[in-house]
């Protein structure tokens, strides 16, 4: 097999004593004439490959049906409207208004109506709202719309009763949702300065958090706070409160977060909490404190509160002896708590005191994926999700800590796949136990081994929970089995769990998942001929590690929009703010333990297992740099290595990001792709 012709220069760059080769630095100008072509010649070559691909048809179509099936979001309420996202095949979901929430689903309802509709904001489907925030009165919708699977993202303001867009227009904003401020016609956000040079791969300096009146010209709008002499530093307003401005500042992506307050109106911030050495959520306030669930002192959270007269802290809920506080919320005469038992989720009722109440019946072995509590207000909904349920809407009606009512809304559309969910349990290398989901088509009596796909994470305290996911779901409707591990460095188990997996220690994930992968194999689950690995951003990175450290694991091994430059990766847009799981580059210490895992710098001249890689080229998250490089000198070292019956191919998406708002038809494809080229190199029939 003769791949592209990539040129290889004589790029070499010291860092910290240690000469670095880096002959393909070329390929990080994203617009250059040059790597142009290269996207170009690396697409003419996969093409031939993946259309030859037997499943890939029959794939396309069974992933296009489970992507296009109904979806009904989480509603939430504001005023005396109900808002949800709802979608029916649509490439990218509208926002659906009622006046309760049983007349959602019913559009011949006098007050249904679409209130948004993204598909009409492009021609392709490629602009993605992002971002959408009700002001409390449910008078105004702020909305951020993304181009092309950008980060960045233009705020737009909607009249709710006239469906019509006010003349407000905010350019270069990031991360933050509006939170709207007292008087529900001003909100806050984060902003940038305009780009200077690539809006798509430049580091990013300094924020701002901003305040905007509705109607006003955005750049007169006030700064609220910014740290010019801290560029690293985040800020948000958050919870919103009529009478208190909450601020939470931090320094990376799992960071810890520090704490102040003030009246509105006054200047002086009262600082709650700093070093950012612990998490701090703050969910509300109530009676004169704020309450907040933290990792401090309890490694798998509590319920800490605030008197904000004095400044002091007490714990309202302590640490569950086995569970992990996820979230909490209060209601008008309580709390609702949301935890983690075993990675699957569960939602518990309690006083405001913290007395533990009634649990809310969502069922076994689901996730949370959405809820709104309002604390006007005796009505929860809740959304959850599992590897066989599409998504179910809950109605929680509670009194306290009592649970006074619980109702589902119907689903529209057809049943997930049917399949069964068995948790399995493996010995890392430190002698830990690394547990992972088992999920088995229906009528699979598990007597042989089956051609398997590994869905891996293992970072920034994200859980992996059971969640619905078409191109999962798809690849076990057609006969595969599918494992989820609950890797080190992810957020099932609690901040030690989540640290376990981070800076120094990230080897530990790797090894974690080579400990599932054995043990799936001495079991008779699998073997290495059938098995394949895939993984997205994060989870690129376990897929490019786990390639290059054990490639004989592997029948297949498919990173998606991965960080695989791991001596660089802080250099591009928002990169540096993943140093708080990764560890900074620039620090000597760092340097040595990035550079023994990097997947770019550790490609040996062996045969690997076919891969296949993919990104898209507005990626401004994880830039596409990072696969081009790799697939560059993977492609090289394949070669060399004479293993021509094992593709190594990069399948560019040039009008697509990091996979936020992704259309669905473009989905269906990358998505089909995947699967078919691990179907064909593990054996699965179709």
């Amino acid at each position: 097999m003769r791949y592209p012709e990539v040129r290889r220069d004589g790029t070499v760059e010291t860092i910290h004593g240690e000469a670095i080769a880096d002959p393909y630095r070329w390929l990080e100008d994203g617009e250059s004439a040059e790597t142009r072509a290269f996207i170009d010649a690396q697409n003419a070559f996969a093409e031939p490959v993946l259309a030859a691909l037997p499943a890939r048809e029959a794939f396309r179509e069974r992933v296009s049906a489970l992507l296009t099936a109904p979806t009904r979001g989480c509603p939430w309420v504001r005023g005396d409207r109900v808002f949800a996202w709802h979608s029916d095949g649509q490439n990218q979901p509208v926002l659906v208004t009622a006046d309760s929430v049983d007349e959602l689903d019913d559009a011949s309802a006098p007050g249904t109506r679409v209130l948004l509709d993204p598909n009409l904001l492009s021609d392709d489907g490629t602009v993605a709202v992002t971002m959408a925030s009700v002001s409390p009165d449910g008078a105004l919708l702020a909305y951020g719309a993304a181009d092309g699977g950008s980060d960045w993202r233009t705020i737009r303001i909607r009249d709710v009763a006239t469906g019509a867009d006010l003349g407000d227009e905010i350019p270069w904003t990031k991360w933050n949702g509006a939170v709207w401020l007292p008087g529900d016609r001003a909100f806050s956000y984060w902003a940038y300065d305009a780009p200077t040079g690539d809006a798509l791969t430049d580091e990013m300096g300094a924020g701002r958090l901003m305040r905007h009146e509705v109607g006003a010209v955005a750049a007169d709008d006030a700064v609220l706070f910014t740290r010019p002499d801290a560029p690293r530093m985040f800020a948000r307003h958050w919870p919103r409160d009529d009478e208190w401005f909450v601020l939470s500042t931090d320094t990376g992506s799992s960071s810890g977060n520090d704490l102040a307050v003030r009246r509105h109106g006054d200047d002086a911030l009262t600082q709650l909490v700093e070093g950012h050495e612990h998490e701090w959520n703050a969910i509300g306030i109530h009676d004169g404190s704020l309450y907040a669930v933290t990792d401090e002192g309890a490694a798998r959270y509590r319920l800490a509160a605030f008197d904000l007269a004095t400044a002091t802290q007490r714990t309202v809920v302590p640490e569950h002896a086995e569970d992990v506080l996820l979230d909490a919320s209060l209601t008008a005469s309580g709390l609702v708590l949301e935890y983690s038992h075993d990675a699957s989720h569960r939602m518990q009722l309690a006083t405001f005191e913290g007395e533990p109440g009634d649990t809310v019946p969502l069922g076994d072995g689901v996730s949370i994926t959405g809820s709104d509590a309002r604390q006007g207000s005796s009505t929860v909904l809740v959304s959850t999700e599992s590897f066989v349920d599409r998504g179910t809407r809950h109605v929680v009606e509670v009194d306290g800590a009592r649970l006074v009512a619980h109702r589902s809304l119907p689903t529209p559309g057809p049943a997930a796949p049917a399949a069964t969910t068995t948790r399995i349990r493996a010995v890392s290398s430190d002698g830990a136990t690394v547990p992972a989901f088992l999920v088995r088509p229906e009528g699979d009596a598990g007597d042989a081994p089956r051609p398997t796909l590994i869905w891996g994470y293992g970072g920034f305290n994200i859980p992996m929970n059971p969640g619905f996911r078409a191109v999962l779901a798809a690849w076990v409707a057609a006969g595969g089995v599918l494992v989820v591990p609950n890797l080190r460095g992810g957020g099932e188990f609690g901040s030690d769990w989540h640290k376990g997996g981070t800076k120094e220690r990230k080897q530990q994930v790797f090894d974690d998942l080579f400990a599932i992968a054995e043990h799936l194999i001495e079991t008779g689950i699998t073997t290495p001929e059938h098995l394949a690995l895939h993984g997205r951003s994060n989870g690129g990175l376990l897929a490019g590690a786990a390639l290059t450290q054990r490639p004989e694991l592997w029948a297949a091994v498919l990173p998606g929009v991965g960080v695989l430059d791991m001596l660089r990766y802080h250099r591009f847009t928002i990169g540096w703010a993943w140093a708080s799981d990764y560890g900074d580059p620039d620090d000597p210490e760092a340097h040595a333990y990035l550079r023994a895992y990097s997947p770019l710098h550790n490609v040996r001249e062996v045969a690997h297992p076919p891969t296949l890689i993919t990104t898209g080229d507005h990626d401004d998250r994880v830039v596409p740099a990072h696969s081009f490089k790799f697939a560059a000198e993977l492609q090289r070292a394949q070669q060399a290595a004479a293993a021509a019956d094992a593709p190594v191919l990069l399948s560019v998406d040039t009008r697509a990001g990091h996979g936020m708002g992704k259309p669905k038809d473009a989905a269906a494809l990358e998505f089909a792709d995947q699967l078919a080229f691990a179907a064909h190199h593990t054996g699965l029939q179709l």
